[in-house]
């Protein structure tokens, strides 16, 4: 009972990252410890879960896909984007800023956290992390080319948003930004717009059932490459948190919402100067420390290994 009340809390604040643009679950799956079990687990869905089933019965299949740990955990990421994802995306209108700091201190301390579990250093390294760098940067501006997917762009969109949540450090929800999904899939979130639901739904599963299997291969055959590249990811994605901004490209989504391309980062006294607004640079700066803080504690707790408490 512990460990399934554990489980929905993590699964919560995966729910609430997943809400914004910028965060991405996997991060706080992997500062909470679980993020391979997790990789491990969603692999375990497939035609070997009917072999379990028919060699073992129910409780066969029940421990062949470790329900005890996914069901408690998808059930917290289910309430928290019918409740806490709410709160997040009203502050991500209303207090941008504030909301930049705080998940910008937890991502760049998620860095430090994943760097800890990698052995020892080799030059090799090198290479995984650039590419995991240049991957952050670029696939971003490959996402409006999905808009030729026509009909199929929710299955799609879904796919690549559920494959990108499963990567700390790559935010789903931007990737549906750029690729102008963001607002119609919260929206028909919010609305239980059931068709929108299912055909989202459906890509989520494709790309779940085809990408943790990749993910969970290379943590089994490349494990410290693997981790070098995800931090790669972490490191590429927190100029997308940076608290002082200004959008310099943008297109039009279908919606007529604005889909950015391009930002361009500044310093807090030049964005008081350009814009207007007050830098808030004391808040900002109290709140990425309790990311950076927070994370570090929880990190100091948690291994990467499946927990057993």
């Amino acid at each position: 009972m512990k460990r399934a009340l554990a489980l929905f809390l993590r699964g919560a604040g995966m729910g609430a990252a997943d809400a914004v643009p910028g965060v991405s679950g996997g991060t706080i799956a992997f500062v909470t410890g679980i993020y391979e079990e997790l990789i491990h687990t969603i692999r375990r869905f497939g035609p070997e879960a009917f072999g379990a089933w028919r060699r073992h019965g129910l409780a066969g299949l029940i421990e062949h896909l470790n329900l005890a740990f996914l069901l408690p955990l998808v059930a917290g990421i289910l309430a928290s984007l019918v409740s806490v994802a709410h709160l997040v995306t009203y502050l991500l209108e209303t207090q941008p800023i504030l909301l930049n700091a705080f998940f910008f201190g937890l991502v760049a301390a998620s860095a430090l956290v994943v760097r800890r579990e990698v052995p020892g250093w080799r030059w090799w390294y090198l290479v995984p992390l650039v590419v995991g760098l240049l991957l952050a940067k670029v696939l971003p501006g490959l996402m409006p080319m999905m808009a030729g997917f026509g009909d199929l762009i929710l299955i799609a969109g879904g796919a690549i948003a559920i494959s990108a949540m499963l990567l700390p450090g790559v935010s789903g929800s931007f990737l549906l930004l750029t690729m102008g999904l963001y607002g119609t899939v919260m929206e028909g979130i919010k609305s239980v717009d059931v068709g929108l639901i299912l055909q989202f739904g459906l890509g989520c599963a494709i790309g779940l059932f085809f990408f943790s299997r990749l993910l969970s291969w290379l943590f089994r055959h490349c494990h410290a490459a693997t981790l070098q590249l995800l931090i790669g990811f972490i490191i590429g994605s927190l100029p997308l948190l940076w608290p002082w901004r200004e959008m310099v490209s943008y297109r039009l989504g279908p919606d007529q919402q604005m889909i950015p391309l391009d930002y361009r980062y500044l310093l807090p006294s030049d964005y008081a100067r350009l814009t207007g607004d007050s830098a808030q640079l004391l808040p900002v700066l109290v709140l990425m420390a309790a990311g950076l803080l927070l994370v570090l504690a929880v990190g100091e707790r948690h291994s990467l290994s499946p927990e057993e408490d």
